[in-house]
């Protein structure tokens, strides 16, 4: 089921570029561009989360947000704003916010969080996914619980970075994931990873799952852009 979000966010051409970049990764998407507008559409339509300006119009972000939860309304809840102070961060949390980005941000580092605020809030950790547990790629089994895939008779290990680069590809089949957005989701700002290290990890998991790993049928390099996987 396709996930509903809320930007509540008055800055037009943000609003824009947000509810663009969503619809783009197949959420659907409702707006407000203020305060009262926003807190009406979420009381109505209840979306899984609500992406929220803390000063807009008419009523504040925080506001919005007391009267959210003081109405029981379980959406997820990341706050967009340009105060990055400690304070606002705090009160932020402590009205009820599930994450956290101070402005201007990266529409990648948004995606991440956003899909770990819902990942928590159907009561999944984070960086699992959602897919099962035992998955066929090629003549590989990949088992996500034993970590470790088979293929002709063989079982190999698999660690749990080459899980989450699979689980991330298989979350994007058939699509173009960007080295990029793949550092960003699998390993994080943090870790201060470079793309050879998804070159290194593509390499590995080409020998466990491919049959021919120099002519890969399955994990395919799409040169200048980043990688795709075609189970």
């Amino acid at each position: 089921m396709t996930a509903h979000i809320l930007v509540i966010e008055d800055e037009p051409v943000l609003r824009l570029g947000l509810v663009d970049a969503l619809e783009a990764e197949g959420f659907r998407v409702s707006e407000a561009e203020d305060g009262e507008v926003g807190l009406e559409l979420a009381l109505k339509e209840g979306p899984d989360a609500i992406l929220l300006d803390l000063m807009l119009p008419k009523r504040d972000g925080f506001s919005v947000l007391r009267a959210i939860r003081q109405d029981r309304l379980q959406s997820a809840v990341l706050i967009l704003s340009a105060r990055g102070e400690e304070w606002d961060r705090i009160q932020g949390f402590e009205v009820g916010a599930d994450d956290y980005l101070v402005k201007p941000f990266s529409v990648p580092e948004l995606m991440v969080r956003l899909r770990a605020a819902l990942q928590r809030a159907e009561g999944r950790a984070p960086g699992l996914g959602e897919g099962p547990e035992r998955t066929r790629i090629g003549a590989g089994l990949v088992d996500f619980g034993a970590y470790s895939v088979e293929r002709d008779g063989q079982a190999q290990g698999l660690s749990r970075k080459e899980l989450d680069l699979l689980r991330y590809l298989l979350d994007h089949s058939g699509q173009t994931c960007a080295r990029d957005s793949i550092l960003d989701a699998v390993w994080g700002r943090d870790q201060h990873p470079t793309p050879r290290t998804i070159d290194n990890f593509i390499a590995k998991l080409r020998k466990k799952l491919e049959p021919e790993p120099e002519s890969p049928r399955h994990l395919v390099t799409v040169h200048g852009v980043g990688y795709r996987l075609d189970p």
